[in-house]
């Protein structure tokens, strides 16, 4: 069974049967229903137009539910309009889906659900094991979030921001199950940079590729976190660096600076430094000012004060860091990290182990208990 297959036509299948008059719910279940029976027959009689034999089916599928529901048969003038088996137009939906699953009622856990679902293709399985919960609860979500978008007109004008925020979510989520969030989203993303011609769409793509390129570097082989400094860059995969740095440098060309191309151009400065030595931090410390600037996000201003740093030595980076707030997720563990630098391991000890009991995760947790241990016996010693 070809799944990468009904998995891309998904969208544009899903986009005929809305077109042609069927609400977003009806017809998701019914494209659903379609795969299905395409997983069952095509291994035994694969058909000739895949996408055609989907409509064909789907739309059935969907002409049959609308006649068992009462509510709905005012539906039933629909079945001369069904499709005949054969070649089904080239039109490409999936814009239009993205905008759709990323409509501002929705919450972001949601609307993500719903991209997977809709847009991606995959199954409620597969996304309630990436989310490490019941299928069940997840089919609940996805439902509500169907009913939500419903009745919302399929050309509506969509918000790209919100779109770009939904797939950096899904990005960022990483890979558990049988399912790579992470992969997944790349594949998203390439399909809505392929429909829409923005600068803040490649941006995301170029973000997403360069942070990619390290996965395979950032785990040791105990699990446990290695920090970027620390980590092997011959395991850096340089292809995806390549291709994001020139996505990146096409959408700066085009001079409409977005979040997504500055923080793609931090990272193109790091995977371009041959050694974290070598880090040209005066460049990021810059780039982290325009984030600043466009983002006015704590988080980013808490980043740039480990650029600040490194740039201009911890003492500075301290000097910056006493301006925010320190309530901020992962501030604690900065300041361990810029006391250390500046030779007073008590306090930066006492800090690693302040900033372990925070932690929003058993990895990261692991990595500053190990931290404030390695400069407790350093003391001893």
């Amino acid at each position: 069974m070809n799944e990468p297959l009904l998995r891309s036509l998904t969208p544009s299948v899903l986009g005929i049967l809305v077109r042609r008059g069927a609400d977003f719910a009806a017809a998701e279940d019914a494209v659903q229903d379609a795969l299905v029976e395409a997983v069952r027959v095509w291994p035994d009689d694969p058909p000739r137009d895949a996408k055609g034999w989907l409509v064909t089916v789907a739309w059935r599928r969907f002409l049959d539910a609308a006649r068992a529901d009462a509510a709905r048969r005012r539906r039933e003038d629909l079945v001369d309009e069904e499709p005949a088996p054969g070649p089904a137009a080239a039109v490409d939906d999936s814009l239009q889906l993205y905008f759709l699953c990323a409509h501002p009622s929705l919450t972001p856990s949601s609307a993500v659900a719903l991209t997977l679902r809709a847009v991606g293709g995959l199954t409620t399985r597969q996304i309630a094991e990436a989310y490490l919960v019941p299928e069940a609860t997840m089919a609940q979500r996805i439902s509500r979030a169907k009913r939500t978008v419903s009745g919302v007109r399929f050309d509506r004008p969509g918000d790209v921001a919100t779109v770009l925020r939904v797939l950096y979510l899904v990005f960022n989520e990483g890979y558990s199950g049988d399912v790579d969030l992470a992969a997944e989203a790349i594949r998203l993303t390439r399909r809505l940079a392929a429909s829409i011609d923005h600068p803040e769409v490649a941006g995301l793509l170029a973000l997403m590729l360069l942070h990619h390129a390290r996965r395979a570097a950032r785990t040791a082989p105990d699990g446990g976190l290695v920090p970027l400094a620390e980590q092997d860059r011959g395991r850096w995969d340089t292809e995806s660096i390549t291709e994001g740095v020139r996505i990146l440098q096409a959408a700066l060309a085009r001079d409409r600076l977005g979040e997504f191309q500055a923080q793609a151009a931090i990272a193109a400065l790091h995977a371009d430094a041959p050694t974290a030595g070598e880090t040209d931090w005066v460049q990021i410390v810059e780039w982290y000012d325009e984030l600043a600037r466009l983002t006015d996000s704590p988080v980013v201003r808490l980043n740039r004060v480990v650029a600040v740093g490194e740039a201009d030595g911890p003492r500075a980076g301290l000097a910056a860091l006493a301006g925010l707030d320190d309530s901020l997720p992962r501030h604690t563990a900065v300041a361990a990290y810029l006391h250390e630098r500046d030779g007073d391991l008590v306090t930066a000890a006492r800090l690693y182990a302040e900033a372990a009991r925070k932690a929003p995760n058993l990895a990261e947790r692991d990595h500053l208990t190990r931290q404030a241990a390695r400069l407790n016996a350093r003391r001893r010693r």
